[in-house]
């Protein structure tokens, strides 16, 4: 982990070594050392170059070794074989930090990636901080430092952006410049080998100059790490993210250019999700919605008034806000009494507030400014579209929404529809700090965004539940199965270790005859659950080899020889130990299905669905990662389409909530103490109105 202070060699160095800079303006080395005396930097620069020549009319040197002892960052240059020996020289002097900008490492296979662990080796041993290998660089405008290949600049605004990819990074400063957008901090991150997002959202949520931070990855190589520092970063300032490799096809080349392997993308959505991290669907609405928070404030809480010339977009806004988490409040009554003095009788005073085409700039004016006065809305979105009077003022309504804006604490954005025709007045409001845009659903998502982050940063604090639990007999069940060679636990196996962690289960006997099943059965009271005993045999549903509600010693005993008949037929290398008898679940209940995997990037996934079809054929499933807050399990329950089921819709029967949380509660606190267990399933969970009971679970080990 690295602290504050020591990235500011990084961010704030006085004085920057170029390791490779020489005279040919075309190598990158030059590059840097062009960019920074463009950028105005005012430390010091030292060239470093084997034949010791001035670059730039500065006064090289010709190793590494002559370099004044305790200088801030090095800026390497070189080719892949020479810059772990470069690196070492460095260390030595010492330099606190570096940059590599060559390519040839982990995106280009085996040896690249060797050389990559070395480098990250290396710097864990000597406390050296490096940013890259195979990226751009990165700019302080604060500083008029662009230490970076990049030649296009950046001027100071309060955006902090962050990249894997140096095209975006491009592509970024493109968008930013047209925009006339500037940036905090600018960073490419390249391969990762030592800085990653983390410690970049570590730094720059401390950072006075950034308001908001905005990034591209492909892949989060320490997610844990990446989830406490994020949960604490958007309770103070909002993150925008834009992930790629969401698909196999993204993935597959995700690894190809940066070298690592992406998680799943479920596991990426659940990481986000629980730390307040907005994700931006394209590289279109990163942009969007980093303008958005950059000028505008945050709204306190989700009233929006639509104030619109045209009556279709009014609606399509309408719209957009429903479908998100806005509201479309009618206005106060004295505000409609307002509007009835100044607005023609068939205007609609009613939100959308749609002064009809007629509309002209006063009415602009005095219907803004009843809105936002009206304490009933938390923002606003001004819509125009150019015709009647106003085609000829567009320019002078931009002006308008300016003023109000700087007067009001609301949030306020704009949508002025068309062409070559409002071009100019949308330049005027985004440099008077009024983001605008096209088209009314690219507003309200903004609007919705910013939205949603208020709320977050005003959220509860989650609930921390800790269940009682054996963790010393849990390990030692993992442990014997691991020594046997047991690499799936079911049955009772797996009942065994739920046992330890209190989770509901059913009674179960094991018998290996069916006098035995009905002894059992009369002990545990009918109806009772017939299914296959066998270490081999996991989905005995699919299979057949399961029966349920039998009500008399005669179905049981005509059950128990179906059941293993079959199961030798079907199974013939499955060794059969007999069938367990279960006491049946709850009545008027719902089958559920609990589960979870371990992801490679962010530890165990916990998966909850109603069973049947609606997990396998129509996808509603919830997911979140361990360790689960009481709100986590809460949201998980009520976020499934099928959640009305479980409510008693249509004269149903409603299950107890409380219960279900619990076992998801239960089953995180298992998968975040037990590392071994690759996966578990926990299937069907009976839940009903008086409780919950884990009929089933089957868990692989690794």
């Amino acid at each position: 982990m690295h602290s504050y202070s020591s990235l500011e060699a990084l961010f704030e160095p006085a004085s920057i070594a170029i390791i490779g800079a020489t005279s040919d303006p075309e190598d990158s080395g030059s590059i840097v050392a062009a960019n920074l005396l463009n950028s105005g930097y005012k430390g010091k620069i030292f060239p470093v170059n084997a034949e010791g020549e001035e670059v730039l009319g500065i006064k090289a040197f010709s190793s590494i070794s002559m370099i004044p002892r305790f200088t801030d960052l090095a800026v390497i240059c070189l080719s892949p074989a020479e810059v772990l020996g470069a690196v070492e020289m460095l260390a030595d002097l010492p330099v606190r930090a570096a940059i590599v900008t060559s390519s040839g490492f982990g995106e280009t296979g085996r040896e690249g990636y060797m050389l990559e662990q070395h480098l990250a080796k290396m710097a864990k041993n000597t406390g050296m901080i490096i940013l890259g290998p195979n990226c751009l660089g990165l700019m302080n405008p604060s500083l008029s430092l662009n230490a970076s290949l990049s030649v296009d600049y950046t001027k100071q605004g309060n955006i902090a952006f962050f990249s894997q990819s140096g095209a975006l990074c491009n592509t970024a400063l493109d968008w930013a410049n047209s925009e006339g957008v500037g940036f905090s901090k600018f960073i490419s991150l390249g391969n990762k080998a030592v800085l990653s997002e983390a410690t970049m959202l570590r730094y720059l949520a401390n950072d006075p100059d950034t308001k908001v931070i905005v990034g591209y990855c492909e892949t989060l190589e320490d997610g844990q790490d990446f989830l406490r520092v994020a949960y604490d970063t958007t309770c103070k300032k909002p993150v925008i993210l834009l992930r790629a490799g969401g698909t196999s096809s993204g993935a597959k080349a995700a690894s190809a250019h940066s070298g690592a392997l992406t998680g799943a993308t479920c596991a990426y959505n659940a990481a986000f999700h629980q730390t307040g991290v907005l994700q931006a669907v394209d590289i279109e609405d990163m942009f969007n919605l980093a303008h958005a928070f950059s000028c505008q404030p945050l709204p306190n809480g989700p009233s929006v008034a639509i104030v619109t010339n045209s009556g279709g977009p009014g609606i399509i806004a309408a719209d957009m806000c429903e479908k998100g988490s806005l509201a479309v409040s009618c206005p106060s009554n004295s505000t409609i009494d307002e509007m009835k003095g100044f607005l023609k009788p068939y205007a609609s005073l009613y939100n959308p507030v749609d002064m009809v085409g007629d509309a002209t700039v006063e009415t602009y004016a005095k219907t803004l400014k009843a809105v936002i006065e009206d304490d009933i809305f938390d923002s606003i979105l001004v819509i125009l579209t150019p015709i009647a009077q106003v085609a000829a003022e567009v320019e002078k309504v931009a002006e308008v929404i300016i003023t109000a804006a700087q007067n009001s604490f609301k949030p306020i954005v704009a949508c002025f529809m068309g062409g070559h025709s409002v071009s100019g007045s949308r330049a005027m409001l985004r440099d008077g700090g009024i983001p605008c845009y096209d088209f009314p659903e690219v507003a309200v998502r903004s609007l919705d965004a910013l939205t949603h982050c208020h709320r977050w940063q005003n959220k509860d604090w989650p609930i921390e539940v800790c269940f009682r639990r054996d963790i010393a007999k849990a390990q030692s069940i993992v442990a014997n199965s691991r020594r046997i060679g047991l690499m799936e636990l079911v049955e009772l196996d797996a009942q065994h270790l739920a046992s330890a962690y209190e989770l509901p289960i059913p009674e179960t006997v094991l018998a290996r005859t069916s006098n035995q099943a009905a002894k059992a059965a009369k002990r545990i009271g009918y109806p009772v659950v017939l299914k296959i005993a066998s270490p081999q045999i996991s989905r005995k549903y699919e299979l057949g080899l399961i029966a349920t509600n039998l009500n008399t010693p005669q179905e049981l005993r005509r059950a128990f020889l179906e059941i293993t008949s079959r199961a030798s037929r079907r199974c013939k290398d499955a060794y059969i130990t007999g069938c367990l008898v279960q006491a049946m679940g709850p009545k008027d209940s719902h089958e559920v299905v609990i589960s979870f995997r371990r992801d490679a990037q962010f530890g165990p996934l916990i998966s909850f669905s109603l069973g049947g079809i609606h997990a396998d054929m129509l996808g509603d499933v919830s997911s979140r990662l361990a360790p689960l807050a009481l709100n986590d399990a809460q949201e998980m329950i009520r976020e499934v389409k099928a959640y009305p089921i479980l409510r008693g819709a249509r004269a149903g029967t409603a299950i107890d909530l409380g219960c279900l949380e619990d076992v998801l509660l239960m089953v995180s606190q298992m998968a975040s103490d037990l590392p071994e267990i690759q996966e578990a399933e926990f299937s069907p969970v009976i839940a009903g109105p008086d409780g919950a009971v884990v009929a089933n679970m089957r868990m692989t080990i690794g």
